[in-house]
């Protein structure tokens, strides 16, 4: 009996602002820049490519290099799509040490 696998979507699952809210909260307390980067890129198809580069004043191809895998897009880059997205990045403190008051 043969199996097939399906493959596995992720922008699939980013559909709502809750959805999208809760994923990249996780990947940043995560802490890693690249999967960061990469769960941009799965709002993005999920929102739609061309509405974002669009919105964002980029080309469509612009943004699939800017997020694809590997890439090092510019912060300036990674800003504008996220204003795109309609997200708000905000600083708190965490749980990190507390430099302020050794």
């Amino acid at each position: 009996m043969s199996q097939t696998l399906i493959t596995f979507d992720m922008a699939a699952l980013l559909d709502s602002d809750e959805a999208i809210s809760e994923y990249l909260s996780q990947v940043l307390a995560d802490g890693d820049n690249e999967e960061f980067l990469r769960a941009i890129g799965y709002v993005v198809k999920a929102r739609g490519m061309t509405q974002i580069a669009k919105e964002s004043g980029m080309g469509r191809e612009s943004l699939y290099k800017a997020f694809s895998p590997g890439a090092k897009p510019r912060f300036e880059t990674v800003m504008k799509v996220i204003h795109a997205l309609g997200i708000d990045l905000c600083a708190q403190p965490g749980h990190a040490v507390n430099h302020l008051n050794p």
